[in-house]
């Protein structure tokens, strides 16, 4: 879900939520995908940085991540074929937590969607 935004010398590209370039939508599911070339461990950072993404995985969808790479079809060949490297991403791989004091002053550890859902 990439767009481009007009410029005057250079075209500025923005990935929904910073780090969805696709989304894909069947019944029941919608996948985010951030596709990229060999700068694979670059967009798992910007993606693992990136707050939106834990939040887009709290709203019960799926990210995931496709790096494509050029590699021998056979081991000793000359010939290379496109292959992916794939990473999904759950909750779990981002570090949803926070401390809060409850009304009578104890602290307790937060975790999971509901330490970086809006409060309202």
């Amino acid at each position: 879900m990439e767009r481009s935004l007009p410029g005057k010398t250079l075209r500025i590209r923005r990935d929904y939520f910073n780090c969805i370039d696709i989304i894909a939508v069947r019944p029941g599911e919608t996948i985010g995908v951030q596709s990229c070339g060999q700068a694979f461990a670059a967009h798992h950072r910007k993606i693992l940085k990136e707050p939106k993404a834990a939040l887009w995985l709290c709203g019960g969808n799926r990210l995931i991540l496709i790096g494509w790479r050029k590699l021998k079809a056979k081991r000793g060949g000359k010939l290379k074929v496109w292959k992916p490297r794939i990473k999904e991403y759950t909750q779990h791989d981002f570090n949803v937590a926070t401390v809060e004091k409850s009304s009578i002053g104890i602290e307790y550890r937060k975790t999971g969607c509901e330490s970086i859902a809006p409060t309202v």
